[in-house]
């Protein structure tokens, strides 16, 4: 009988539970050599290739595109070549290939690196190692599982993160991309050959987009099938006939890469942290000329962690041991439609406007393309959620451990504010500081705020 020996999905070094299976390389039945990539696994951050940890033949693989894989789980049965030289008892991969490295290949000097490659190719034996222990929502705790993301149905078309920021960095269409995958999933594959092809280049007419009254000139393969409906309405249009079923309302979809992580780790900070808020309201009345409103978040920010260092902190709950900074990294919340990613602007304490400015840019930018390094995803001393961009006053931003604080900046107003001799209308930001009340006082925390409102009071 032959020597089947079962590969249990080793931590890709992202730390998280689970992970999802994006492509195989293989099929049951073909051989591989030691080394060569088996999978691509989509983890909360990039795109990883799992390589073989044997030479011989694939017998079974354990989870279809889509499905989500624990670290630890099994992910492929082989039957090894006794005739070629193999890993000491499958032994962890190391993530290490030849010439070139493979995503997830580790650094030549370092076991716990590995190489990626966020468009889920190769990359150069001179590229960077990156370390893939990092967060993107917090802190993570190194698991035993691969991760792999499900892919999501965003306007009508359903892929991975991983192929979105590849489709978006090869400026292609993904709506007007034949998809290949099952259940109508957009691969990595799929994209590429619409790059080389050019058949689905942005700016390019839909290629399914038909107008309803233009419906009846078209070709019958063509057009969409409606939904099962009964008669039509006087009108000409077709009415349902019965309440509206499960199809009709959505069903449920599982939660996976970013957003899985971001439950999670909301979840532990609720379970963990003590939170407490104070509100107030900046006056900007005083501002001289057109400014960078976060530039100016930034550095009151900062002024405040140097006039109450209690809140630019780590706490440790479980110890009850508190770490001071000395340096002031800010945790910018940025939101995507795949969740919340928390990139640190690191050293804002030596920053002027124009580096901030820089530093933010090169940091959003990294994290639409889902190139940001996992060093850049952890290890900030104070967060900051700038929501009032988009809507909101007020609000009880999540304080996430091991940090004490976050900021959280709301929409500006002009308000009616009373002054010597009558009223006057100013310019005004509200401010929502929440804070782990078990690091900090609330007479810390108060005056925290208080040095923010003040900075931010000052001309320029």
């Amino acid at each position: 009988m032959a020597d089947i020996k079962t590969f249990y999905l080793p931590d890709l070094g992202e730390g998280l539970p689970d992970a999802t299976v994006v492509e195989w390389h293989v099929k049951v039945g073909d051989s591989i050599k030691l080394d060569a990539p088996l999978c691509s696994m989509e983890t909360a951050k990039a795109v990883v290739d799992v390589p073989s940890p044997y030479t011989g033949k694939v017998v079974k693989l354990h989870g279809a595109p889509g499905d989500i894989i624990e670290t630890g789980a099994a992910l492929a049965d082989f039957e090894p070549d006794p005739n070629a030289k193999q890993r000491a008892e499958a032994e962890s991969t190391g993530h290490h290939h030849g010439p070139k490295k493979s995503v997830g290949s580790p650094a030549a000097n370092d076991g716990h690196k590995v190489v990626a490659s966020d468009e889920g190719g190769e990359v150069e034996e001179t590229a960077a190692a990156r370390e893939d222990e990092g967060t993107v929502v917090g802190a993570m705790v190194s698991g035993n599982s691969v991760h792999v993301e499900q892919a999501s149905s965003i306007g009508g078309v359903k892929a991975v993160p991983a192929v979105r920021a590849l489709a978006k960095k090869l400026k292609i269409d993904l709506a007007r991309v034949r998809p290949s995958g099952a259940d109508g999933v957009v691969t990595m594959k799929d994209v590429k050959d619409a790059a080389a092809n050019g058949s689905a280049a942005l700016g390019a007419a839909p290629a399914r987009a038909v107008l309803a009254s233009a419906g009846r000139h078209l070709a019958p393969e063509l057009l969409q099938p409606e939904p099962t409906r009964g008669p039509v309405s006087l009108a000409g249009k077709p009415v349902r006939t019965a309440p509206p079923s499960q199809t009709a309302s959505g069903q449920p979809e599982q939660l996976k890469g970013v957003r899985r992580n971001m439950a999670r780790v909301m979840a532990d900070a609720h379970a963990q942290v003590v939170p407490t808020t104070l509100v107030d309201d900046a006056d900007l009345h005083a501002w001289i000329g057109k400014q960078d409103i976060t530039a100016r978040l930034i550095r009151a920010i900062v002024s405040a962690c140097k006039t109450v260092p209690a809140l630019n902190a780590w706490f440790d709950g479980k110890n009850l041991t508190r770490t001071l900074h000395p340096q002031v990294d800010i945790g910018i919340a940025v939101d995507t439609d795949d969740g919340l990613f928390v990139p640190a602007l690191r050293n804002a304490d030596v920053l002027d406007a124009a580096g901030v400015r820089a530093a933010i840019k090169r940091l959003r930018t990294q994290v639409e393309e889902r190139t940001i390094p996992a060093s850049e995803l952890s290890g900030y001393t104070i967060s900051l959620s700038n929501f009032g961009m988009f809507a909101g006053r007020y609000a009880t931003p999540v304080v996430v451990p091991p940090t004490v604080a976050i900021v959280g900046a709301g929409k500006l107003s002009h308000d009616v504010v009373a002054v010597i001799g009558g009223i006057e209308v100013h310019r005004r930001m509200p401010l929502s500081l929440t804070f782990d009340h078990r690091a900090a006082t609330g007479g810390e925390a108060a005056r925290f705020l208080k040095a923010m409102l003040d900075d931010l009071a000052l001309p320029n």
